[in-house]
C-alpha cells in the first residue's frame, strides 16, 4: 500500500508574465499551453485539475484568486494552476520530464524573476477537491514561514502522515520511462515550436 493511501497531493503554483498573455513575448508559452495540460492527462498519478473561469470543459474549482504577489504587477490574472496527484513522484516525474520539461526551459524568456515559491504542495483526503484559496492560503504561508506539514515543495516534502519524506528517485525514474511511452507525438509537437 502507498504511502499516500487514502490522501492525494494538492499543487498550486502561480508565476507573473514579462507582458500581456496575447502578446509575442509569451507566445511560447500560449503555444505549450494546451500540450502541457494534455501531457498531465496522460501523466501517470494525475488526479484532475481545475479549469479557469468562463472557459469550456473543465470545471473551475471555486473562484480563481491570486496571491499577493500579483498586487503592483498591473495583471488582474496571472498563469497559475491548480491539480491533484496520486503523490509527489508522480508529480515530479511530469513536472522534470517530456512536455512539461520543455516548458520549464522557457519560462525564463516568458516569466518574471520571482521572489516567492514556484509551488506548493498539501495533502487532501481522497475525494476532497482544493479551491483556488486554498491554494493561494497555502502558497503564501509557506512563503512567509516555509515548509510545513500544511504547505511545503519539492526541496522539503513532508508525507501524509506529517513527517518529512523521503523521494524516491527509482519510482520517479521508472515513471518517467511510462509517461514518455504515451506522451511521445505531443512531446515531438512542442520542441518544434518558438521559445
Amino acid at each position: 500500500m502507498p504511502a499516500s493511501a487514502g490522501k492525494h497531493l494538492a499543487m498550486y503554483n502561480f508565476g507573473l508574465h514579462v507582458a500581456a498573455y496575447e502578446s509575442p513575448a509569451v507566445e511560447g508559452f500560449r503555444l505549450r499551453e494546451a500540450a502541457n495540460f494534455e501531457a498531465a492527462a496522460r501523466a501517470h498519478g494525475f488526479i484532475g485539475r481545475s479549469g479557469y473561469a468562463g472557459e469550456p470543459g473543465t470545471p473551475c474549482w471555486g473562484e480563481q484568486v491570486f496571491p499577493r504577489f500579483i498586487k503592483g504587477s498591473g495583471f488582474q490574472t496571472a498563469p497559475s494552476s491548480l491539480s491533484l496527484w496520486a503523490d509527489i513522484e508522480s508529480l515530479m516525474a511530469f513536472t522534470y520530464s517530456g512536455v512539461h520539461a520543455d516548458a520549464l526551459k522557457g519560462a525564463r524568456h516568458w516569466n518574471v524573476r520571482q521572489s516567492w515559491p514556484p509551488l506548493v504542495l498539501w495533502w487532501v483526503d481522497h475525494g476532497a477537491v482544493p479551491e483556488w484559496k486554498d491554494g493561494v492560503e497555502r502558497f503564501e504561508h509557506l512563503h512567509d514561514h516555509g515548509a510545513s506539514p500544511a504547505a511545503f515543495s519539492f526541496k522539503q516534502p513532508y508525507g501524509p502522515d506529517g513527517r518529512p519524506q523521503e523521494i524516491d528517485r527509482l519510482r520517479i525514474k521508472e515513471i518517467v520511462a511510462g509517461n514518455a511511452v504515451g506522451q511521445g507525438e505531443l512531446l515531438a509537437h512542442v520542441l518544434t515550436l518558438k521559445v
